[in-house]
């Protein structure tokens, strides 16, 4: 009964989707000096681009950014990609805070190896930036049931809008998924578990699979007859 009533109080799961309409800044880097000082002027839109929605480009998964993306494959440090991709943006208080995460990395960095390599023409590193339209899925649950069979049919720009965009949107580092389920339905472990699953560690389809089975695991323990 407590359910019921919390679930009415608050309201269903409505699900939600996002797309990006992307532009580009004009600006470029061909060494790791103008990427850093870049970094450091550019708009925070692009670096929420190049670091927040990585997922949503469902890129190598080597890699957290775009940053450590290009310094791995296009500059060829492989050393500078691997701390790159150990900056945890989700944990960051706000963009500016990643940025300055970023340029230590990147300043540390240069004062071992002051002068890296420069990039073949046409890989350079071109900034841009994301406008972001989010839009109803069509898809909304007012149990763990309908909760269930949705996870397993929304589409990835939905679990990327849910579980990731939701950490900088909501400032707590928490996914919608997982507030909804503690706050809404009041189950606090089950809201744990979803937390456990490793943002940095998994690509959407990924992370909707392990949604999928720890729900349907939760669902079918509910459906369970006790013995009278």
């Amino acid at each position: 009964m407590e359910d019921k009533v919390l679930q009415n109080r608050l309201g269903p799961f409505q699900f939600r989707e996002c797309i990006s309409l992307v532009k580009s800044t004009g600006k470029k880097a061909k060494t790791l000096r103008e990427l850093r000082d870049l970094i450091a002027r550019v708009a925070e839109e692009s670096i929420y681009y190049h670091t927040y929605q990585y997922y949503m480009k469902r890129q190598i998964l080597e890699y957290n950014n775009d940053f450590a993306h290009w310094a791995g494959e296009h500059l060829e440090e492989r050393a500078l990609s691997e701390y790159l991709s150990n900056v945890d943006h989700f944990s960051s208080k706000d963009m500016n805070d990643l940025r300055e995460a970023l340029l230590r990395v990147i300043d540390h960095y240069l004062e071992r190896f002051p002068e890296p390599r420069e990039v073949i023409p046409g890989n350079e590193f071109y900034f841009q930036e994301a406008i972001i339209l989010v839009f109803p899925a069509g898809l909304r649950a007012s149990n763990l049931a309908e909760f269930f069979i949705a996870i397993k049919y929304i589409d990835a720009p939905s679990v990327y809008y849910h579980f990731y965009e939701a950490r900088m949107r909501l400032r707590t580092g928490i996914d919608d998924f997982s507030k909804w389920i503690e706050d809404g339905l009041g189950r606090k472990d089950l809201a744990t578990r979803i937390r456990s699953i490793d943002p940095l560690m998994h690509t959407l389809d990924e992370v909707r699979d392990h949604l999928a089975l720890i729900v349907e695991e939760e669902v079918k323990k509910d459906m369970e007859v006790v013995p009278g």
